[in-house]
Parts: structure tokens; C-alpha cells; sequence
């Protein structure tokens, strides 16, 4: 397989095609295979998976090409209301103004597949000493209310915050339960994608962070959750399946319609053993 951009989006180009694609002839006539298209907007979260899963069924399938393109959870389900795209990629749950469009314009349900989990982790920099903290806590840094790293048992440092945009779904999220749908605090650096937080955190000793449990890196530190019986537990398999970790969630593919053809095959291969394989390789959790 090869990779190649166009205007941002990720094309997956099987190597045994040589010629163009779609209907027509071959050197010597013959038809060659028509080719579907499948594209997959939305979740930043939700990329590199969505990636490794259209190279890995394009490897297996040279007659359909899968199109991956990121921006947030938002933006993937404004475009399947749009009709641009033919799965939208989101971390959160649609809500019900956005099912309603859905049903509005296109006279069906949304289909709705949760196709993987995962558990929102906090970042910190690998220098702080702090290595648990409880939702109440994350509420109080978010809002604005604890400011200082030493209201949480840390050094004498002002906190810096960065979060992402609210096209996210990880905002929406992060939003809802951590803050009760609370507002942001002002100081709060929004960034584009998971790994720009990661990055900043990374660099700033005194930052902290939020998103998904597979952007971790040895640059900077997850801190573990105290859950509601006092125990801190980390963003791992069962503590996320079980629930234990507060900001367990699932990954969600939507589309307008129950899936056919081409589509229904590549959704059936996520679901299936070779697809959550895929899911465990990039660092989040099987579905089933």
C-alpha cells in the first residue's frame, strides 16, 4: 500500500492497482474492476485508527478505497448531515438536534456502531510529581477555580491549561462530565489535535492536558483517576470495560442508512476479529 495526500485527505491506493480506477479498459481490453469509494470523516481521537484501518482492509481488498480525513467529531457529523461523507467518526455520542437533521432530510434513523473504546486520559509533564487526581479536582483546574499546582498537593506553580476545540468530540465530552456542562476557564490554549496537547504538554512542566489514552508517549505522564470508591485506577482495558475509570467511552462510526455493499463489508471487517485487532495495535480497546 501507499499513502498519498490530497488536500489533506489520507488516500489509501492499493499497489496492485497500476492503472487509474473504476470502469473502462486494460491494455488489452478487458474491463478492469469497478473500485468503491468509502469516505470516513470527523474524530481527531478517532485518526490513526481510522487510518490503520483503511490500509489494512485495502491490503485485502484492492477493489475499494477507503478516504480518512480528521477535524473533529463535530465536523465528520456535520458532513454526513451534509451528505459528504459516507461514515462520520466521532468520540461522542450524536446528540438529538443532530439526529433530527439526519431524520429531516434523509426520512431514516441514524445508524449508530460503536466500534472501539476508550478512556479520555490526563496528561501531565513527565517532571510533575503528581500522579492522581479526582474529576472534582480536574473540574476545579478546568473551571478556573484551583489555579495553583499546590492545591492539589503539587509544587508552587501556576497551572497551564490546554485543551481542545469545540469541534471536538473529546471537548463535548470532557465538557459534560467533567465540567457538568460548564464553561471552560478563559485560560484554557485550545489546540487542533490530540497530539498538538500532547506536544505542548510535553514541553511545558507545568501544563496539563486532556484526550485519548492512545496518544500517550513517554514525554509526558497519564495520571490515574481516584473513582468514586477512592481508588486511583488507570485508563487501561478492564478499568474501562468495567467502568471503574470515570471517563471511559466508546468510538462510534454513524451513518445516514444501514450500510451496503462495499460498505457493509468494510464496517463487518472493523467489527470482526481482524478489525479490533487493529484497535488493540494502535492503543485502544475492542468493542467486543
Amino acid at each position: 500500500m501507499k499513502r498519498v495526500l490530497k488536500n489533506g485527505t489520507l488516500v489509501l491506493l492499493a499497489a496492485t492497482i497500476a492503472v487509474g480506477c473504476g470502469n473502462g479498459s486494460g491494455q488489452n481490453g478487458e474491463k478492469k474492476p469497478h473500485r468503491a469509494v468509502i469516505t470516513q470523516k470527523g474524530s481527531d481521537t478517532m485518526v490513526l485508527l481510522a487510518q490503520a484501518w483503511a490500509e489494512k482492509f485495502g491490503q485485502k481488498n484492492a477493489n475499494t478505497e477507503v478516504q480518512v480525513t480528521g477535524g473533529g467529531s463535530g465536523t465528520g457529523i456535520s458532513a454526513l448531515i451534509n451528505g459528504t461523507t459516507d461514515i462520520a467518526n466521532a468520540s461522542r455520542p450524536m446528540n438529538d438536534q443532530e439526529r433530527q437533521q439526519i431524520r429531516q432530510k434523509y426520512g431514516s434513523d441514524v445508524v449508530e456502531i460503536p466500534v472501539a473504546k476508550d478512556g479520555i486520559a490526563i496528561y501531565v509533564n513527565a517532571s510533575n510529581p503528581i500522579d492522581a487526581i479526582s474529576v472534582e479536582q480536574l473540574r476545579g483546574i478546568y473551571a478556573g477555580t484551583i489555579t495553583n499546582w499546590k492545591g492539589i498537593g503539587g509544587p508552587d506553580a501556576t497551572i497551564i491549561l490546554y485543551g481542545r476545540e469545540n469541534s471536538s468530540g473529546t471537548y463535548a465530552f470532557f465538557k459534560e462530565h467533567v465540567l457538568n456542562k460548564g464553561d471552560f476557564a478563559s485560560t484554557t490554549q485550545t489546540l487542533p489535535g490530540t497530539a498538538g496537547v500532547v506536544n505542548a504538554v510535553a514541553k511545558d512542566r507545568n501544563g496539563i492536558g486532556y484526550g485519548g489514552e492512545a496518544y500517550g508517549s513517554t514525554e509526558i505522564k497519564m495520571l490515574r483517576m481516584i473513582s468514586e470508591n477512592g481508588m486511583a485506577v488507570e485508563p487501561g482495558e478492564e478499568n474501562v470495560r468495567s467502568g471503574a475509570y470515570p471517563l471511559a467511552r466508546d468510538l462510534y462510526f454513524y451513518l445516514r442508512q444501514q450500510p451496503a455493499g462495499a460498505t457493509k463489508e468494510y464496517i463487518d471487517w472493523v467489527l470482526g476479529p481482524e478489525g479490533q485487532a487493529v484497535v488493540r495495535e494502535v492503543g485502544y480497546f475492542p468493542i467486543k
